[in-house]
Order: C-alpha cells, then structure tokens, then sequence
C-alpha cells in the first residue's frame, strides 16, 4: 500500500515562555526577533520549503499575535504602498498563509506537549503529521523537516530527528537508543529522558522535529501524566513504539534553541553574519567586543 504523504504541521505554541522572561511577559515568545523577524517566520518558511500545505496552530491565552501575524496589516501596507516601498511589502505579503492553509485551535488549558498534539486530532485526522517546535530555530541548507520527510519517504513509520552532543552533556536531555548506527537515519529501539550521567544508550538527542503516524492520538486520548504533572509526548510515542517502526534521522544544521537567553543571543549572531546583506555590518558592529 502507498504511504500518505506528510502534508500537515503541528506547530504548539501555547507555552509560556518562561525562559525568556520578561521578553514573553506581553510577546508571545515564538514572536521574539531573530535579526529580523519573528522566530515562527524561520519556522514556517522552514516547513513551507519541506512541502507542508497546512498548518496547525495550537495556541493559548494571550496568544492572539500569532493569528494577527499571519494576517493582512492594511493601515501598514497601505503606507508601504504609498511611499514605494515595494520590497519590504512584497516581502510582508509573501509571508502571508494561502486560503485554507492554516488553523488555529485552543489549548484551553496548559496540559503538557502531548496535550496540545491531541487538540489538533480532529484537523490531522487520518494522516501522518509533522510537529514542530516553535523555539528550535533549524539552520540547514536542505531543511530540517525536509530531511525527516525524506527519510520518511524511505522508511516510513515514524520519523524523530536527532542531534549529537558531547557525551558530558547527555543526561540533560532525551537521548535516542539504536539498533544499530549506520549513516544517519537508523531504526530505534528506545528513549531514555535525562539517562543518568554515563549511561545514555548514545549521544543522540531528541531535537525539534517530528514525523508521526495518526494512531497516536488514540494513545494521547489515554494517557496519564508524566514528568511535570503534564501529558508527554515522550510518553505515548514510548507506547507507539511496541508496534510501529520508529527512526532517527541525525539531521545535517545546526540548532539555535531561542526559548533561552543565550540561544536566543546565538541565533541573532549566527544567522545575522550569514546574510548576505547585513553580514559584513554585523561583523564589524561586534568586533569591538571581541578585541
């Protein structure tokens, strides 16, 4: 039987942003600039390069600027108009979603990942789905979720993308366990959150993409708290796994986390010396402080 192609997008961004406050105190962190635009303008360009067609916003209270963000602006691009600014306009206008290409549902209250992958059951349906986190900024020539889905197109199944770190560093995060370690995409045999020091199964990490299979939600409808008094995501694709393939793919970029301070600072530095048009600016505006 011919596999479904991944065509939809989970994009959560209900949370609180509590580790770049003040900053997410009145803007929704998925909001703050990265050089300049918003970090859901990297991401959403990111998915729209792999192929998706639609997406789904799981939002929450104070969350409204991330609809009025993918929408016209007539006051601001009148002015723009006006005063011939042609390119930031076509530039503001390209961003904007085709009909029908994206939905907003309601996270109603703060349940946890896998309870916000759940309230979008009804617009996934029947279909295998990418989830995306919003603060993991991806830089990669071929982007990162289209390289999951390519390795989806393999394989099939269900698709977590990795990243290796130094093996002092494994037990802060969820670490990936493999069958065997052949090239970059290799079937799992497990997940172990935060392995205690010396004993991750690799030094593979759970970064922020995915490809998942429907049949999840079923497990999601079920499932009991976990680490946080919340509903994981970790913990139902645990469950999936007795009976659908899992895979890594070890994506080929770099990460930028900007839910955290210094990410946040990384990304802006990074991506602001790889453009074209501001990278010598920016090199000379931060030589000072390297001298």
């Amino acid at each position: 039987m011919t596999q479904k192609r991944v065509r939809k997008a989970i994009i959560p961004v209900a949370g609180l942003g509590t580790r770049v406050l003040p900053g997410t105190k009145v803007v929704p962190k998925e909001l703050l600039n990265v050089v300049d635009r918003p970090i859901l303008s990297y991401v959403v360009a990111e998915a729209r390069a792999s192929g998706i067609e639609h997406f789904v916003f799981v939002t929450g209270r104070s969350k409204g600027a991330i609809e009025d963000y993918f929408d016209h602006q007539v006051e601001l691009e009148a002015q723009l108009s006006a005063k011939n600014k042609t390119a930031i306009l076509d530039e503001l206008l390209a961003e904007l979603p085709q009909a029908g290409e994206m939905s907003f549902v309601r996270q109603m209250q703060p349940k946890g990942l896998g309870h916000a992958v759940w309230c979008a059951r009804d617009i996934i349906g029947d279909e295998p789905f990418a989830v995306i986190l919003p603060d993991m900024v991806m830089d990669a020539d071929v982007p990162a979720l289209k390289q999951a889905i390519d390795g989806y197109d393999k394989v099939g199944g269900n698709i977590i993308v990795v990243e290796p770190v130094p093996v002092d560093q494994t037990h802060q995060y969820g670490v990936v366990a493999l069958e065997a370690q052949n090239g970059r995409l290799n079937k799992m045999t497990g997940m172990v959150e935060k392995p205690a020091k010396g004993t991750a199964p690799s030094n593979l990490i759970v970064s922020g993409r995915y490809i998942l299979q429907p049949e999840i939600f079923e497990l999601l409808a079920t499932q009991e708290k976990g680490a946080g008094g919340e509903i994981q995501l970790t913990d139902s694709m645990f469950r999936l796994m007795e009976t659908q393939d899992f895979h890594a793919l070890e994506y080929d970029g770099v990460t930028y986390d900007c839910g955290d301070k210094i990410g946040l600072l990384r990304a802006n530095v990074a991506l602001a010396l790889k453009r074209a048009d501001l990278g010598q600016a920016a090199r000379e505006a931060l030589s000072p402080f390297f001298q």
